[in-house]
């Protein structure tokens, strides 16, 4: 597919500001490093040395929490069902004020009072029981895995957008290609070498940087990379109104569309023939005219004994004229010659196929589910699912327990519901526009905010723009990366190795925590060579099962002096297994990666549920808590900066 000029000088553009915000990034960890000698490995490298104020604490914490789920799925969600991901978003703007608001202050005294460095650890110490630790260990690794792994694919595919029209990329990339094509499971002729490259250039990236630099230079770089994330959001927007003729105009035009179909077209070709993911296709006949685009690189052979080669696409079936304007203006930059095809379809969508304004209602157009993307109770369940599910994740308590003090810790509350008031709510009237662009990304989806970015900034004469705007996304991916990496570390570090090791060395707990980070990075890389569609279904599972096992125990073990260690054993391990059980129903009776809505409730709630009736039933039937523990934890905490 040929591209035009001004798509090439934004990709140029692109490359120079990923190098200047890759500098960036290792220069700040650099001067975290330089900063960490001389103090306590454990506690300034995982920690910060506990004296975050408001500006860290506030930027790291949103920085954080607006992942690439935030600016890739999100947007991805956004771009596939339209107005009904406002009440699947909505929950997110309190989630500072019932996450940090619920747990901070007290977590942090707790922290303090037990010089705890992670939440296992912290857990550990506050019932007296190894156990405990090594359970909440085991679980926090495995479910905070496919929050990273969310994290590398889209790291990957903003990267191949970024990277797609330079020379030197192109080359490498075609090179892979043809080594990795006779390899089983990732070779093949449709191979995309493109995803497989960026994938290993961002991980070798973001590896290094986290391990160089530690907590510190999380908190640094989450600072710049909260700012670069809301100025490119006001941008984007603002490019976006102005090219779709304002918000008004836009929603007229997605009132007319209908959800595309899954298909095949049988081709015949005389030699082998390439087609580029997005290649378009167009069918004209007496009732309509059809647009069909090819799902991902297919290569074409000469069919033997006749009936043509198959390619798999997905059908627009009653195209809008907006759509068609835009379509037409794409293909006009193909360099994919006119091939025969007979077209099947495979598959209508079981929620508004052939409808007009399922797009602009709930509960949105769904391909699975007769009852649409989110009916109502649903809608509520995510309403609460967020601020909960963010009150239970190990990778926010490790942000509480470093800020300096209560002022810091309400001031930021503050400040980061209205940060996410700004990024959130923009994202809905983004990508809504998008459709209206971009027809036809549904082959693609977790790709629609770097390709939004590449055209908007095309279409209004700055692609130098394009740099910026790439970089938002990017820095929300690498924010949540570089935090969820020194999570494993630290974990891994204080509650295995040290547990076993406590006489450890700085410099051999200095050789664990980089050897951690390396292996959790490169076992990411492997696992996200088959990623799943929507990369925002990993993080709803991840974030739901941490907070599944963590949510009620972490709680009941800060406010509940009767909590004992079996109980939240108990509470951490039913909860965790629940959803992992509503899960594999989901997966069982559906086909793909999905919780099972029982009763129509999100699998969160009932695990939740299940892991407070646990934990409560089991105290009454289990050996007390240390005596000496309850008075420890539920007197007057001393040591440190006041925050009661």
């Amino acid at each position: 597919m040929m591209l035009a000029t001004t798509e090439a000088t934004a990709g140029n553009a692109a490359l120079v500001s990923f190098c200047i915000y890759t500098a960036v990034v290792f220069a700040l960890a650099w001067l975290a490093s330089r900063k960490r000698a001389g103090k306590s490995f454990m506690n300034e490298y995982f920690l910060g040395s506990r004296n975050l104020g408001m500006w860290a604490f506030a930027f790291t914490y949103a920085a954080t929490s607006a992942s690439g789920g935030s600016f890739m799925g999100f947007p991805a969600k956004i771009y596939t069902y339209g107005w009904v991901m406002a009440l699947w978003i909505a929950g997110y703007i309190v989630v500072p004020l019932v996450a940090m608001g619920l747990i901070s202050k007290r977590l942090n005294q707790v922290a303090r009072k037990s010089g705890s460095i992670t939440v296992p650890e912290m857990m550990r110490k506050r019932l007296g029981s190894p156990t405990v630790g090594q359970v909440a260990t085991l679980l926090l690794v495995f479910f905070q895995f496919f929050f990273l792994l969310a994290q590398f694919k889209a790291g990957a595919k903003i990267m191949t957008t970024l990277l797609g029209d330079v020379g030197v990329f192109i080359a490498v990339k075609d090179t892979l290609e043809l080594v990795l094509q006779p390899l089983p499971w990732i070779g093949g002729s449709g191979v995309d070498g493109a995803y497989y490259l960026c994938l290993g250039v961002f991980a070798v990236s973001v590896v290094a940087y986290t391990a160089w630099g530690g907590f510190r230079a999380v908190v640094w770089t989450d600072m710049m990379q909260g700012a670069v994330m809301l100025v490119g959001v006001v941008i984007l927007l603002g490019l976006a109104l102005t090219q779709v003729g304002g918000l008004a105009n836009a929603t007229r035009e997605v009132a007319k569309m209908v959800p595309p179909e899954d298909g095949v077209l049988r081709m015949e070709v005389n030699a082998k023939t390439k087609l580029p993911q997005g290649t378009w296709f167009k069918l004209e006949t007496d009732e309509r005219v059809k647009y069909f685009r090819v799902k991902k690189d297919t290569e074409v052979s000469p069919a033997k004994g006749g009936g043509g080669d198959e390619v798999d696409v997905i059908c627009l079936p009653q195209p809008t004229d907006a759509e068609v304007k835009a379509i037409e203006k794409q293909m006009g930059q193909q360099s994919v010659a006119a091939i025969p095809f007979v077209y099947q379809k495979e598959s209508d969508y079981k929620y508004g196929a052939g409808k007009q304004g399922v797009y602009v209602s709930a509960p949105g157009p769904s391909s699975t589910e007769v009852q649409g993307f989110l009916p109502v109770m649903m809608a509520m369940c995510f309403f609460a699912f967020w601020p909960f599910a963010g009150s239970g994740q190990p990778s926010y308590m490790a942000r509480q327990m470093a800020f300096k003090d209560t002022v810091t810790l309400r001031r930021s509350i503050v400040f980061v519901m209205i940060y996410f008031s700004l990024i959130y709510f923009p994202l809905i009237i983004i990508f809504t526009c998008g459709r209206v662009l971009l027809p036809g990304w549904e082959i693609d989806s977790d790709r629609i905010m770097p390709e939004m970015a590449m055209f908007l900034t095309s279409n209004a004469g700055a692609p130098w723009l394009a740099g910026l705007l790439l970089a938002a996304p990017f820095a929300a991916v690498m924010s949540s990366v570089d935090s969820f990496l020194l999570l494993f570390s630290s974990t891994i570090t204080r509650d295995v190795y040290q547990q076993k090791h406590p006489d450890a060395s700085e410099a051999k707990l200095k050789k664990v925590s980089y050897a951690v980070t390396i292996i959790m990075g490169v076992l990411a890389v492997v696992a996200m060579l088959k990623p799943p569609q929507f990369l925002q279904d990993l993080i709803v599972f991840g974030s739901g099962g941490l907070a599944a096992s963590f949510l009620m125990p972490v709680v009941l073990m800060l406010y509940w002096p009767r909590l004992t260690p079996t109980a939240t054993v108990a509470g951490m391990v039913s909860g965790g297994f629940t959803i992992g059980v509503i899960y594999f129903v989901g997966f069982f009776v559906h086909g793909k990666f999905g919780g099972f809505p029982l009763l129509g409730l999100h699998p969160f709630i009932w695990a939740v549920a299940v892991s407070a009736l646990v934990s409560v039933m089991a105290v009454r039937c289990s050996k007390p808590t240390d005596p000496e523990l309850v008075e420890k934890y539920f007197g007057k905490v001393d040591g440190g900066p006041e925050i009661g």
